[in-house]
């Protein structure tokens, strides 16, 4: 429940009429005094009279100022208890707050793990599709020193045949010279890619935290500015 600054304006110039029509009835009981007072020295019976008024008027008064005092008193209790409201609901509103920045921020925590966990096997499927082609390239090399090996003799005999052979051997190593160098190229950029999109996730899980944070913080601002 909200109390507006006019209710409460209301509210402090009613406590104010109270007030000064209860200083009012105290300046009236005086006046009521010193005239019964002076119609008591000139005759009795007018001081019995007005004595009796006087009391009348007296126990009017009293009534009435006990009925406003439990007015008055009945109205703080009503403020107090909507400031009671105010604050359990803007508790509430900075619980749910701080419950949502949690799950965000778990949220985050778990997208960077995932991230690291997939660079990670990245880099290990990278380094493994290295090892592979460093075994493919030193079984090819193994094989063509056995070539030259056997070929040797041949080469002796046919030096035209074997230079031919020679030189496709080179082409063909430089083949998968290449290949290996474009393959190596293909991952970086795929670990590349991959590093991109989740600092893009990253960047945005934080823009919405902060826009969180400054959404309580104006809260709070608009709590602290209607106590």
């Amino acid at each position: 429940m909200h109390l507006s600054g006019s209710e409460d304006q209301d509210g402090v110039n009613e406590l104010e009429l109270v007030q000064a029509e209860l200083r009012d009835l105290k300046r009236t009981a005086i006046n009521l005094r010193g005239e019964l007072e002076k119609a008591h020295a000139e005759i009795h019976d007018a001081t019995l009279r007005a004595a009796m008024a006087s009391a009348t008027e007296v126990a009017q008064l009293r009534t009435t100022v006990t009925s406003l005092r439990d007015e008055l008193e009945r109205s703080h209790a009503e403020r107090e208890n909507a400031l009671q409201q105010e604050r359990l609901t803007a508790a509430q509103e900075i619980a749910q707050l701080k419950a949502t920045a949690a799950t965000l921020r778990d949220a985050l925590e778990r997208a960077q793990q995932e991230h690291a966990q997939a660079v990670q096997q990245e880099r290990a499927n990278a380094h493994q599709e290295m090892l592979q082609l460093k075994a493919t390239a030193g079984t090819l090399r193994d094989e063509l020193e056995k070539l030259r090996t056997e070929k040797e003799v041949e080469v002796r005999n046919a030096i035209a045949a074997a230079q031919g052979e020679i030189v496709q051997l080179h082409a063909t190593a430089a083949t998968l010279r290449e290949a290996l160098e474009l393959a190596q190229i293909d991952k970086k950029n795929a670990v590349h890619q991959e590093h991109t999109f989740f600092a893009n996730q990253t960047e945005e899980l934080r823009a919405t935290i902060r826009t969180l944070r400054d959404a309580l913080e104006s809260s709070q601002q608009s709590s602290s500015l209607s106590h």
